[in-house]
């Protein structure tokens, strides 16, 4: 202590930023100086952290006041269960005014009620140093006509309870320098239709619900938008328009029935696609060149091949289910119905294949082969396959993508699969394990132009494998096949691990 003592007030208070607020005030009985050295910190954070919410009420209460910074930097109020009455939408519309009264920067604020009271002071809207504003669960109201946020950049809006759409569309309209807008609404919304149009705006992200009821329309109407993240599992019509500059779009919908919605990001390099319906004709994506697709719906293959048909830059095409897709244990990709022509991007941009859960199916099976077969600029291929969810063997998966013709004479494929510690005898045998949950089977070829003549000598070599690490009881193997120079299949060692 007497070491920290030495230091000045300056570093100290930055030192003590780093701490939770509730820990710095304890500190006050340390020494004379140590009393008011935690009312400079810029930052100040009240959690709710499982304890009685009236102590929590009271140490706001009789702290806050005695801050004295002239600004704060950041101001973070949590209180996420009203397990008890004891805090008010007064108590929260006290506190934001007073941290507003110090010229703040960045304001935090989530609360759980029932009470759908305003919680927002109207002060807030006249904060003209507010960069940063996060709004969680709790009411809003009503916004001040004559209200401006000059400085606010930044705003997240999640689960917060309107009466209307009226508060929500004046606290957009207030925000003339807005850049990052990131709006989820509840599934209970009353709204019927709302408008996101921000000139400024940069970047967007929409959670539209499902059970959302209520919605009968939206617009988004952004002209300086660069990046758009879009999940809409409502069936209601919404416009989207004027986004020239969109480089990078999220778009999760349930259906594509609004043609304008993919039409709207048919501008954009970097595209992410989860949707249940084909889009339709007309759309070219000629600046498309990473494409990540989703394929947990039934019609996710042929969503694929439209996208092939359309994109004839593409150059990077990722093929997996969407993290936020991986507990709805759907993954029903219907059969692939193969292109009456080959994609213009097979022929001459598509350089990176990733297929991220690749099942060994016939309808998996037929669109990664199709891709090798006719991918010519191809230079990596990486499956990432799993032969547990629909009982395909391992080495049948392996010998179907690695037997493929390939179009690219400089393509790498490389094959991983996980075996669940249930499947282990098929490869392993022993105890040894790369880890307690799983087993990484990694096989790396290194492919060039193979004639016909070498299709059962690879096949030869990899059952070979396969017995070797069933008689040493190795765990794992990481090898790498490089197409052989004519020899003959007797020439062939197992490998000795």
């Amino acid at each position: 202590m007497d070491n920290l003592s030495r230091l000045p007030d300056e570093l100290l208070v930055r030192i003590l930023s780093l701490v939770p607020t509730k820990v710095v005030v304890s500190t006050s009985i340390l020494s004379k100086r140590w009393m008011f050295l935690w009312m400079s910190l810029p930052k100040l954070e009240f959690v709710d952290r499982d304890e009685s919410l009236l102590v929590l009420k009271d140490f706001v209460n009789k702290n806050l006041p005695l801050h004295r910074a002239p600004v704060i930097q950041s101001f973070l109020l949590s209180l996420y269960e009203s397990r008890e009455k004891n805090i008010k939408p007064e108590d929260i519309r006290q506190w934001v005014e007073i941290a507003v009264s110090r010229h703040l920067r960045e304001l935090d604020v989530s609360y759980s009620s029932d009470n759908k009271e305003n919680m927002v002071p109207n002060s807030l809207f006249a904060c003209k140093s507010l960069v940063v504003l996060k709004l969680r669960f709790l009411t809003l109201m009503d916004v001040p006509s004559t209200a401006c946020l000059p400085s606010l950049k930044t705003l997240l809006l999640e689960l917060v309870v309107y009466e209307d759409q009226k508060p929500f569309e004046a606290l957009l309209s207030i925000c003339p320098v807005l850049e990052d807008l990131e709006v989820w609404f509840r599934e209970d919304e009353s709204i019927q239709e709302f408008t996101i149009n921000v000139p400024s705006l940069r970047k967007l992200c929409l959670h539209v619900s499902y059970y959302w009821s209520s919605l009968e329309r939206y617009e988004i109407d952004t002209p300086c938008l660069e990046y758009l993240e879009l999940a809409d599992w409502n069936d209601s019509p919404c416009l989207v328009k004027n986004m020239p500059k969109l480089e990078k779009a999220h778009v999760d919908v349930v259906s594509f029935a609004v043609k304008n919605v993919i039409g709207s990001v048919a501008s954009v390099k970097h595209l992410t696609v989860c949707s249940e319906d084909v889009y339709g004709d007309g759309i070219v994506f000629d600046q498309l060149e990473h494409l990540k697709l989703c394929i947990c719906k039934d019609d996710s293959s042929n969503v694929l091949a439209q996208f092939l048909k359309d994109s004839p830059n593409l150059k990077v095409l990722v093929i997996s289910q969407l993290d936020l897709h991986a507990d709805l244990k759907t993954n029903e990709m219907g059969y692939w119905n193969q292109p009456s022509s080959v994609p213009e991007c097979l022929l001459s941009s598509l350089q990176i294949l990733n297929w991220e859960g690749y099942f060994g199916r016939p309808q998996d099976r037929d669109i990664a082969v199709y891709i090798l077969r006719n991918a010519r600029h191809l230079r990596t291929a990486t499956i990432w396959g799993n032969t547990v969810e629909h009982d395909v063997p391992n080495l049948e998966m392996i010998k179907e993508l690695t037997l493929s013709s390939r179009a690219s004479s400089t393509c790498e494929l490389v094959v991983t699969i996980l075996i669940l510690p249930s499947f282990l005898s098929f490869v392993f045998i022993g105890s040894r394990t790369l880890s307690t949950y799983h087993h990484v089977l990694i096989l790396s070829e290194k492919l060039h132009s193979v004639a016909a003549q070498f299709d059962q000598l690879r096949a030869t070599r990899f059952q070979d494998i396969i017995n070797s690490l069933q008689e040493n009881s190795a765990s794992a193997v990481h090898t790498t096949l490089t197409n052989p120079e004519p020899i003959e299949p007797d020439e062939i060692q197992a490998p000795a691990w």
